[in-house]
Parts: structure tokens; sequence; C-alpha cells
């Protein structure tokens, strides 16, 4: 497909980026870190890093790794909520060239279990708060070494024992846990790594940095495999297509509030570190109040979310007096923003959120419309530079505009695989080099791009991706459950929310049992919200469950 959209950027947005302007992420934080050396770089609980502190603490964070059996590829898993120590062992982990597996602290014991088996991590450094998840998987992993933190850790002296002691003690958040003794807390890592010696290790742009967990287009786990070149690219791309608003001459002041476990964040925080920006960590942004609070001690100028954070702000009270006049960008990707949040937003702060798209396999960024973008469109814009979409029809031909089908993404953002399942990854590349996205669109004439379905199974829940196969492998296993169907039901909150159609294998099976038994063997957002119990569930005829059945019924009620 010709480039059209190159004629509907915004002026000085090029047509291509250079991934080589940096060899890895690690080069591009120690460049960072020597332009922007006493500035800010992160705040949290009321404690501010510098560029110079974050350089410290993770060359000496990076010695102890590399001096403590880790070597260059093994994989660490990172376990915690947005903290100062979080962004901390990541770049730390990534000037050992450790390769980084990002961990949601909310999986249950199941969900870990399998992500750290299929990673082949050797390594985890993870909250105190979810160290009881860990114990109950320890014995089948291959976890050797173990690096424990508290929420105040890094709050300084004396507020981070305050800290400390209110969560664990007062507030009751700590679990009872047993971990092996060679366990070790994160601020003996920085002590020890002090005085231990340290050369960053060499990396090129095919190396991995991060095995970012996702079901893709099917409903198994499993890592994209994120390069060095993959994340650079993406934020040089995201970098290319904001800097008229957002760029390095002033200190911009990011509020960070999705979790940095997940991609969108992961990216949005690198491009940070690139422009020698402040990051605001946003610990527990479900707290709506405690949020709103944050926001107004500070003059921000970037933040990304999703619908349901921005919806969430919209109806807490006191949201409406943030002042919201510094702010430049407000970035909606990770699920479609509704029409009626946007107005809403747009109204109620002055500034228009800018929608945009991607894939964990994109590492994620894709297409976003373009910063002048006044109100809300429907599209989710255009591709960025050094980026091609087309859309295929099921035999894999190219449509033309207007004509719906499957996008296809190329650009030096895509991954390198899926780990270790070329079966899987030879199924969303193709010989072309085109990432096949399993979402349907429409491309129109001035190349702006516009979701119009998605594979039908695909529930997505606050803008995570729920795959039914999972779901009905958990809820299956249960002893008294024959068959169960799941799918996605609109909901105003989440977008979606999961519900089961039921059929029982012992008539003493109750929906509480049932709810309790899936909050305990699966995070909560894949968790259903609801149950219906049925005599048969509606089927192929060589046995398959037909969700779309399913979905009828459940609209015909």
């Amino acid at each position: 497909m010709e480039k059209v959209w190159l004629k509907n950027y915004a002026p000085g947005v090029p047509e291509t980026i250079d991934p080589n302007e940096f060899k890895s992420l690690g080069e591009l934080f120690s460049k960072s870190a020597d332009l922007y050396r006493n500035r800010p770089a992160y705040e949290n609980l009321g404690m501010i890093l510098s560029y110079d502190d974050v350089d410290k603490m993770t060359r000496n964070f990076a010695a102890y790794l590399a001096n403590n059996g880790l070597k260059k590829g093994d994989r660490i898993a990172i376990m915690m909520p947005n903290l100062l120590q979080y962004p901390i062992a990541l770049l730390a982990a990534l000037r050992a060239g450790l390769i980084v597996v990002n961990t949601n602290p909310l999986y249950t014991a199941r969900e870990l279990e399998h992500q750290l088996n299929d990673s082949g991590a050797i390594a985890i450094i993870i909250l105190e708060n979810f160290a009881n998840t860990l114990e109950e998987v320890l014995d089948k992993t291959a976890i050797k070494t173990i690096i424990t933190t508290q929420i105040g850790d890094l709050a300084g002296f004396p507020k981070s024992l305050l800290v400390n002691f209110v969560v664990k003690r007062i507030k009751k958040m700590v679990p009872t846990f047993s971990l092996p003794g060679t366990t070790v807390k994160f601020n003996e890592v920085l002590a020890k790594g002090k005085n231990l010696p340290f050369t960053d290790v060499d990396i090129n742009h095919e190396d991995i940095a991060f095995l970012q967990y996702t079901g893709g287009t099917t409903g198994v786990a499993k890592g994209a495999s994120l390069t060095h070149r993959n994340m650079i690219a993406n934020l040089l791309q995201v970098e290319a297509w904001i800097s008229n608003e957002i760029n390095a001459e002033s200190q911009e002041v990011f509020i960070t509030a999705l979790p940095l476990y997940h991609i969108f964040s992961l990216t949005a925080n690198a491009f940070a570190l690139k422009l020698g920006a402040k990051s605001v960590l946003i610990t527990n942004p479900r707290d709506m109040k405690g949020f709103v609070k944050e926001l107004a001690k500070h003059d921000f100028t970037f933040m990304a979310g999703v619908n349901t954070l921005f919806n969430g702000l919209l109806n807490t009270a006191g949201f409406n007096q943030v002042d919201f006049s510094s702010v430049k960008i407000i970035l909606g990707g990770g699920m479609a923003v509704q029409e009626t949040v946007a107005n809403e937003w747009k109204s109620v702060t002055g500034v228009p959120i800018i929608e945009a798209y991607g894939l964990t396999e994109t590492s994620p960024g894709v297409c976003v419309n373009p910063t002048n973008s006044h109100d809300f469109s429907g599209n989710i814009g255009l591709p960025i530079s050094s980026t091609e979409v087309c859309v295929k029809n099921d035999k894999g031909e190219q449509q033309v505009f207007d004509e719906p089908g499957e996008l296809c993404v190329r650009g030096p953002q895509v991954m390198k695989e899926y780990w270790n399942r070329p079966k899987e990854t030879a199924n969303v590349m193709d010989a072309e080099g085109w990432l096949h996205t399993g979402d349907i669109a429409v491309i129109n004439q001035g190349g702006f791009v516009k979701l119009v379905d998605r594979l039908k199974d695909l529930i997505i829940v606050s803008g995570f991706n729920v795959y039914p196969n999972e779901v009905e492998g958990v809820v299956a296993a249960h002893p008294k459950v024959l068959e169960v169907g799941a799918i996605g039901i609109p909901n105003e909150k989440s977008t979606e929310v999961v519900k089961i159609f039921v059929v029982k294998k012992d008539q003493s099976l109750t929906e509480k049992e049932l709810l309790d038994y899936c909050h305990k063997e699966m995070t909560r957002y894949k968790c259903p919200k609801f149950i219906t119990f049925l005599d048969e569930l509606p089927k192929s005829n060589v046995g398959k469950v037909l969700r779309k059945d399913l979905r009828t019924l459940e609209e015909n009620g």
C-alpha cells in the first residue's frame, strides 16, 4: 500500500528514524545521565532521585548482580508496582546484560509459575507484599537469586522506617512468607554492590532487553522477545511524533500511573529517560482520591493512560480542580478510548486525549493521532515514522482503501520472536515481514487507521487482554464443572468483563464457590464477573463450543 499517511504528518515529523542512534538502552541511559545529571529523574512517596542518584544506584545494583552468578542473557523477573525500586532494578539488570521479565505483581501462583518457567528466569526482585505467592511455587522453578524489597525502602530515613512499619504492622498488607536464607534485601544489594567492581556489559541491537508476556492472538501466555533495537526504535518514533510538544529543552514532568510492567508504560518511561524528564511514579492508581491529590502537587506536562483510568479520574471528587495549564500531551492507548470519556475529559481539562494504538509485539507503538488533533475522531491515528501498515483479507491479499481486513504491521519496533515458540512466531509473522495483529481495521485514503473489530473471542478488560481458552481451562479444572464457555460482555467501567456459561458435573456447585475458586487461580481482571448455569452448551458438529451462540444467548437475555 502506498504510504498515503505521510501527507498528513504534522510539520517536522520525519518519515523515518534511525535506531542506530543508540547501541542499547543502557547506553541511552548513560548518555542521559551525563547530560542531565543534576535533574530529578524519579519521584515517589515524596522522595526524589536525580539522574546522578539513579546512575550510581543502578551501577551498584548491577555490580551485585554481575558478581553473584548472573551473566549476559540470563533472565531476571521484576515483580512490584510503581516504586523507585522498579527503575533502579530494571536499569541495573539492563546494564548487567540481563533480560528483564516484567511480572504482574497480582499474578496468582499458577500464573507466576508459568511465567517463571517459560522464561527460564533464574532471579527475581520482588516486593515483600507478594512474596507469599513466590513461596508457593519457588520449588517448581529455576529461581536461585531472590531480592526482596519493602514499599518504603527508598523513601529516605526516617520515612522509610515509618512507611514499612505502617504497611507491615498497621495495615497488615504483607502476608506471612518464608523464603530461603540466601534471600537478600534490596538495600543490602545496593550497599554490597558499592564495593564491587563493575563495567557495563557490552550489548548490541539484537540482544533481547525484555520478555513481555502476552497471549498475542491466542490464549497461551508467551514472551514477546523485544530487543534493544525494538525498544530504542519505538521510543525514537514516539519522540519524533511529539517533539513539537514534548522535548528535552525544559524538563518535562511525566505522570507514570500505568504499571511499569505494562509495555505502554515501560516504553513511555524509557522515552522520559531519553528526554531527561522527571517521572512521577504512582504506586496505586486505583486509589483515585490519592491519585487526584498527587496530580494536584505537580505541574505535569505528559500523562499516558487507558480509558478506564481517564473515566475513573473524571468520576473522582476534586479532579475538576486539578490545574491542567502545564499539560502538553495526554496519550490514550491500551484499549479503545470511548467517545463519551474523550469528550468529557476535554470539557473538564481543556486538553484532548490523543489516541494511539499498539501491541506488546510492537514495543508497543504503531499508530498515533497527530498531536494537533483537537477532537475525538474514533481513529487510532497514522502509522508512526519508519512504520508500514496494511490490511489483508483471509487469503493474505492486501485490501484497498476503506475495505476491512486484518491489520498488519512492519517496522523496526516489531518483536524478534515469541520466546522459544517458533511455531507461534510463524503464525503471526509472514514471509514478507508483516506482523499479523489479529485486529480488523480499515485504512482511509488519508492514511488514518480505524479499528472496526477484533478477533471475536478476545476479551479486553481495562486494557488487558483476556483469552477465553485460559479462563475456560482454569474453570474446567474445578471438579464440579463439566463444561464451560467464556465470553466478554460490555461494561461501562472496564469496556468488558468476563462472563462464563457452565454445565455442572455436581449439582451442589454454587456461584460463590466457583467465583472463589477463580479468584484463587487467576488475576482479578481475568476472573468472571457473571456466571450462568446451563444444561448444555451450544456446540458445532465436531463438539467445539460455539462462543458466538453464547453471545447471541446473552444478547437475547
